[in-house]
């Protein structure tokens, strides 16, 4: 691989959760996540964790604790972390697929 080219035809898919597939790029404290949703589920558990991302394709509609906000192919995502921020999705058209820029954990 090319230390600047990430090649995500060549990684395999990695299953987080029933439905939900991601291939995943790290370098450092940084990673890079191609993930695809096979499901219209949603996540029962809120997370605090921060997001940067871009809706390649397809839907989906976040619960920022009591305020949801729907983002379509296109629109790009900015979650800053902390309890203040707490989420879930709550309904995702299958075949979505997003790129998440996050700190490895």
């Amino acid at each position: 691989m090319n230390r600047f080219k990430i090649d995500f035809d060549a990684m395999a898919w990695q299953e987080g959760r029933p439905g939900v597939r991601s291939k995943m790029f790290r370098e450092g404290s940084r990673q890079l996540r191609l993930v695809e949703f096979a499901t219209s589920e949603g996540f029962a558990d809120w997370c605090e964790v921060g997001h940067i991302g871009y809706v390649l394709a397809g839907a989906l509609t976040i619960d920022f604790d009591g305020t949801r906000l729907s983002f379509s192919a296109g629109d790009g995502l900015f979650i800053p972390p902390g309890s203040a921020n707490r989420h879930r999705g709550v309904s995702i058209t299958p075949g979505t697929r997003l790129v998440m820029v996050e700190d490895a954990p």
